[in-house]
């Protein structure tokens, strides 16, 4: 077998930090769930030691008192011993009962331990920020979830128990080994702690690779997830050489951490298995010592207790049963640290903060009563209204939802020390339709990205419906907004279950209604099965424009006051971005809507045109009137700027 590429741990590699706080705080996830299923399995793993224990002491008995009589006598009575075989037989009977039964419960624990972590991470995982997913590797989150799980569902099925059993066994077995033989004990605790020794060497140097073994897988499936997602780019500037050459420089990195990780784990086995033999062959000439020369006789101040074949013998398994354990458990260590680097992973994932949210502010159906005024009601009447609850004096407020959005002196950067929009000013009246158009990395998208508060603000205010936005919670904020990315992204589902997944209580006929809206009706009736036809692939059967139509059909059906439309059309030829255009307009109709677009001929129409340039607002109008100015964005509509 060759040997790693690295003799030892070669400089600095990852750690787990504090691994007892994390290991308590598995075992309390874990032990809280199913306190009394463990009960069940400490006690069948109890019986199960003490009916192995039983029989290897009833070899003193057969020996002692069966065999040895009858070569001496040459007779014996062979009643008594069938009794006492029968007693051995039952005991291990229940054993195995007991084997049975424990092992049935330790799938049920695991499994459903690993369901509720899974269940958890998912959980918390909706409820983080955009910007965790921003600036974490989607493949590394997939590891968690894959990698990191599964080394933890093996602690808790395998590891975990094994260590209990050992445990278990190790001291039930030195209580019955102390009981044959003293000096036989001690030197088997000699052979132990050289064996203990030995394993933490061996531990040390591989625990420290397993840790880096889980990051770097992260890494892996991290890079290939992103390479599968850009394939196509990839193939058109051929970059699939140096992509192999990057993927090779991580994929050793992975090899190294497993190579190493494995090979002194690998080790401790043989290692242990020899030392346990050397063990067994030392407590063999000792015992045979004290059975056959020095039992019950005196050497000078010392006196030699009756110490019979019987007893060697079973003494012998009883060190076969001790050191088994102990090897066993050196090498459930890496387990345990592999699956340890996962938990801190996992944990990691599940104690990233959530997305704040103070907002007061809620979104809920409306009616207007004879007086003009407002008030909740369970129904859906298609009038929304902000509910405002002032905090000082307990006063109910209701405010029409109308979609009046203002940007007051707005700085904002993705890092605090990094300012991307300077003092931005902007508003739209209901109805509006406002456009956003400048240089990439002018700030568009992420003026859109504030609105719906995505991310917050470092300073000024954005106001809705007058009211700020920080005041109502997310949840009905964004309710309350429609949005068309240029990527437009399908689940798997039918056609009906995505547009659906706008308002997921819409009926059909309210499917079928955004569908037409957003002129996507005639080629989803086209499709194999209409509306049934299940999307797989993020709707890799349709086309970009089609893919465009009942992103805006899923928008139309969420019916909201407030529509971000970001380059929508900016993928598809130009006969169906007149399609889609159309279907868009419908949507648009009535609402105020946000547009980001390279194409300038989409946003003649605005009813407001904001230029943007490094974060900061440089012009303002309509297009007659920019284009009377003749400032930037004449030039970008009149292709002075190739970078829209």
């Amino acid at each position: 077998m060759p040997g790693p590429r690295h003799k030892g741990p070669q400089g600095p590699k990852p750690k787990i930090k504090n691994p007892g706080k994390l290991f308590m705080r598995l075992l309390k996830t874990v032990m809280k769930r199913y306190a009394f299923a463990w009960i069940v399995v400490f006690a069948g793993t109890i019986l199960a030691v003490l009916a192995n224990i039983q029989g290897t002491l009833f070899i003193q008995t057969l020996i002692d008192n069966y065999i040895v009589p009858l070569v001496q006598n040459g007779g014996a009575d062979y009643g008594p011993l069938l009794l006492a075989m029968g007693r051995v037989a039952i005991f291990y009977g229940i054993g195995i009962i007991s084997v049975f039964t424990y092992q049935k419960i330790l799938i049920y624990i695991s499994q459903g331990s690993i369901k509720y972590i899974r269940d958890e991470l998912f959980s918390h995982m909706q409820d983080l920020p955009i910007r965790y997913f921003d600036t974490h590797s989607h493949g590394d989150i997939m590891s968690v979830y894959t990698n990191d799980i599964d080394t933890l569902r093996q602690m808790i099925s395998q590891s975990i128990p094994q260590m209990v059993n050992s445990a278990v066994t190790v001291i039930f077995v030195l209580v019955s080994m102390i009981r044959l033989s003293i000096p036989l004990t001690v030197l088997t605790l000699v052979m132990v702690c050289i064996t203990f020794y030995v394993s933490k060497k061996y531990v040390g140097f591989s625990s420290r690779y397993f840790v880096a073994q889980q990051k770097n897988l992260g890494q892996v499936n991290g890079f290939i997830e992103e390479m599968m997602n850009g394939q196509k780019v990839v193939k058109v500037f051929t970059h699939e050489k140096k992509n192999i050459e990057d993927f090779n420089k991580i994929n050793d990195e992975l090899y190294d951490s497993a190579m190493n990780a494995n090979y002194y784990s690998s080790l401790m086995g043989p290692i242990n298995t020899q030392l346990g033999n050397l063990s067994y062959v030392l407590c063999t000439l000792l015992g045979a010592l004290l059975a056959l020369t020095l039992s019950g006789k005196t050497v000078g101040p010392i006196t030699f207790g009756t110490f019979t074949v019987g007893a060697l013998a079973a003494f012998l398994t009883l060190n076969k049963q001790f050191s088994m354990p102990i090897s066993q458990v050196s090498q459930q260590f890496n387990s345990i640290i592999m699956a340890l680097a996962g938990c801190e992973r996992i944990f990691a994932l599940l104690d990233e903060a959530p997305e704040a949210d103070d907002g007061y502010v809620t979104l809920v159906n409306a009616v207007e009563n004879a007086d003009g005024s407002l008030s909740e009601t369970d129904k859906h009447t298609g009038l929304w209204a902000w509910k405002h609850t002032h905090q000082a004096t307990g006063e109910v407020e209701y405010k029409r939802l109308r979609g009046d959005v203002v940007f007051d002196d707005v700085d904002f950067g993705y890092v605090p020390e990094k300012i991307v929009l300077h003092n931005v000013d902007l508003y739209a009246t209901p109805g509006q339709k406002i456009a956003f158009v400048g240089s990439t990395g002018a700030g568009k998208t992420t003026i859109t990205n504030l609105i719906n508060r995505f991310y917050d603000i470092q300073d000024g205010k954005i106001r809705y419906d007058g009211i700020n936005i920080n005041k109502i919670k997310k949840a009905d904020l964004r309710h309350s907004l429609g949005i068309v990315l240029q990527d437009t992204h399908l689940f798997t589902a039918t056609v009906m279950e995505n547009i659906r997944y706008g308002k997921l209580d819409a009926t059909d006929e309210e499917v079928y209604a955004a569908a037409k809206l957003a002129n996507a009706d005639t080629f989803i009736r086209q499709l194999p099965e209409g509306y049934n036809t299940i999307l797989t692939g993020d709707g890799a059967n349709l086309s970009q424009g089609q893919r465009q139509l009942l992103a805006i059909a899923r928008a139309a059906i969420a019916d909201p006051p407030v529509l971000i439309l970001d380059e929508a059309t900016s993928s598809i030829d130009t006969r169906t971005e007149r399609i889609v255009q159309d279907g868009m307009d419908k949507l648009m109709a009535g609402r105020t809507t946000f547009v980001i677009a390279h194409r300038l001929s989409t946003v003649r129409n605005s009813d407001c045109i904001i230029v943007l340039e490094q974060g900061r607002v440089i012009e303002r109008g309509n297009h007659e009137q920019l284009i009377a100015e003749k400032g930037k964005y004449y030039q970008l509509y009149t292709g002075n700027t190739a970078n829209v």
